[in-house]
């Protein structure tokens, strides 16, 4: 049975797209796309999740009434519903509920613009990081996908993917070699760690037939 996969994201959404054509062109196996979750209710991401016959939802702190215990229920609630395996943040600008994480623990996914540890951590986000990478003057950068854990880009890594950075580089044009990349392996992380799960549950139900 394929496991179940919500993609939040809080603008355009081209990590979504690129998952999306993976999954439809069969490339990433085990795996269905039933949910783009947003805190933006404008994004496009969750119109294009509503043009393609994608339960789209619109959810943030601010649209609950302000309450992070209601917040954080009412993403369970959501998760829940939809009977979600693996959650896979895409440009997804809000930090994940503590309670969420423990309760899909090794199965939220993050991506980072830069090969982390390096220019990780608060703040670090969008054409911040490629800043930081030009300014230290670093001949290679990339991306990261990793787990999501309470603090910020310090879960486990799942894959990294590098490129060059060259002498005329600016944050736009960095940022756009570093997301071709991005759209390249997030459907191949995706697939590592789903590949990871079925051989964890077919090992756990040979175990429990012996």
């Amino acid at each position: 049975m394929a496991l179940r996969l919500a993609i939040f994201a809080s603008g355009r959404g081209s990590n979504l797209l690129a998952i999306y054509n993976a999954v439809r062109r069969h490339e990433l196996s085990g795996i269905e796309l039933v949910l783009v979750l947003s805190n933006n209710s404008k994004s496009e991401a969750l119109a294009f999740a509503f043009e393609n016959n994608i339960s789209a939802v619109h959810c943030s702190q601010i649209s609950v009434g302000g309450d992070a215990l209601q917040y954080e229920q009412t993403l369970l609630t959501i998760l829940s519903e939809h009977r979600i395996d693996l959650i896979a943040l895409a440009g997804y600008m809000k930090k994940i509920p503590k309670v969420v994480i423990t309760a899909y623990e090794g199965k939220v996914l993050n991506l980072h613009p830069s090969l982390l540890p390096e220019f990780g951590g608060e703040g670090m986000f969008g054409l911040n990081v490629h800043r930081a990478v030009l300014h230290s003057g670093q001949s290679v950068s990339g991306m990261t996908i990793h787990f999501v854990e309470n603090d910020y880009d310090a879960g486990k890594i799942i894959l990294q993917e590098r490129c060059p950075v060259f002498p005329e580089d600016t944050p736009e044009t960095l940022s756009k070699r570093v997301l071709a990349l991005e759209h390249h392996g997030y459907p191949k992380a995706l697939q590592i760690v789903a590949n990871q799960i079925e051989q964890s549950h077919s090992q756990e139900s040979n175990g429990a037939s012996r």
